[in-house]
């Protein structure tokens, strides 16, 4: 019996590795869907994503030698857009025995297969803190291809909701703060030449650019998951298909979807359709329409994941 509770606890101990916050520098930041346009200005989505790289020092600094990767390809599915089909992966990871499986799609092979890699890794707990990100818009400098963020999204995620690595990081962080007593003797207070001079007054930073009306409302009018309650994607204004859920789960284990209301019937009685219940209250479970993602961090036709 007490092998087998070591065995229990150095087990626990590895999942809770796993499942520590990523350090800092290896989130980072893409755009996710098309620009929108709100009174004269442009303003994208942006998700975060850590490589795949990353993933694999973390299995590799936590359980060196005890996990094993294998790919499986899949049927090919036809993308939602003019840039051709999308390749798909069934990556199976194993660690320590215990086995976990998930698909993920890109343009190529390689897109498709480390996003198959990261997903089935986050079902260990491995960069699990992605998905408690907000919505992160950021003003753009235009709406053509090329255009470029006006500010770093990660500055701007931080300045609205806090540094989110700092605060995972105070979250689990355990370690005892070592407080002085009575009998230990205070070390003496030296003032210096510098701080006697008077401090230099800081520049004011510049006003935030405030979201537009729609942006802000979309945010306030985002219902909870269905099924689980959880918190849910807004993909209204980054879908490419019209018939595509407009709300999705955060929670890849839930499947809770909100789709867009239908359009009344040709000769539908107006008061029929005034009391039609809203679209956004109900749940319609059917197939799941992904959106397409970008580079390595690839997720659906309608809807990203963090990364």
């Amino acid at each position: 019996m007490i092998a087998r509770h070591e065995t229990y606890t150095d087990k626990t101990d590895i999942w809770a590795k796993l499942a520590a916050p990523l350090p800092a520098g290896v989130v980072s930041w893409r755009q996710d869907g098309k620009i929108s346009s709100r009174d004269g200005r442009f303003f994208a989505r942006f998700v975060a994503y850590i490589d795949a790289n990353t993933v694999r020092e973390r299995l590799d600094g936590v359980v060196p030698g005890e996990w094993d990767l294998t790919l499986e390809l899949l049927p090919v599915l036809p993308a939602t857009d003019e840039e051709g089909n999308l390749c798909s992966f069934k990556a199976r990871l194993q660690i320590l025995g215990v086995i976990r499986e998930d698909v993920g799609t890109g343009r190529d092979y390689k897109s498709a297969a480390t996003d198959a890699f990261k997903r089935a890794a986050v079902r260990f707990g491995v960069a699990h803190e992605l998905y408690a990100y907000e919505q992160n818009w950021v003003q753009m400098d235009g709406d053509g291809r090329y255009a470029k963020p006006l500010e770093d999204p990660q500055a701007a995620y931080a300045r609205r909701y806090g540094d989110p690595q700092a605060a995972v990081a105070e979250a689990h962080d355990e370690t005892p703060v070592a407080v002085p007593t009575t009998a230990e003797p205070r070390p003496r207070r030296v003032r210096s030449v510098a701080a006697a001079a008077p401090a230099q007054r800081e520049p004011e930073p510049e006003p935030e650019p405030e979201l537009p009306e729609e942006l802000r409302a979309a945010d306030a009018e985002t219902p909870s998951c269905p099924k689980c309650g959880g918190r849910m994607w807004d993909n209204r204004l980054s879908k490419r298909n019209p018939k595509a859920p407009d709300f999705k789960c955060r929670d890849r284990s839930c499947d809770g979807v909100v789709w867009p209301p239908r359009p009344a019937a040709n000769g539908a009685a107006p008061e029929r359709a005034a009391a039609a219940p809203d679209a956004r209250a109900s749940t319609a479970a059917g197939p799941l329409v992904e959106e397409d993602g970008g580079d390595v961090a690839v997720a659906s036709a309608d809807e990203d994941l963090p990364f």
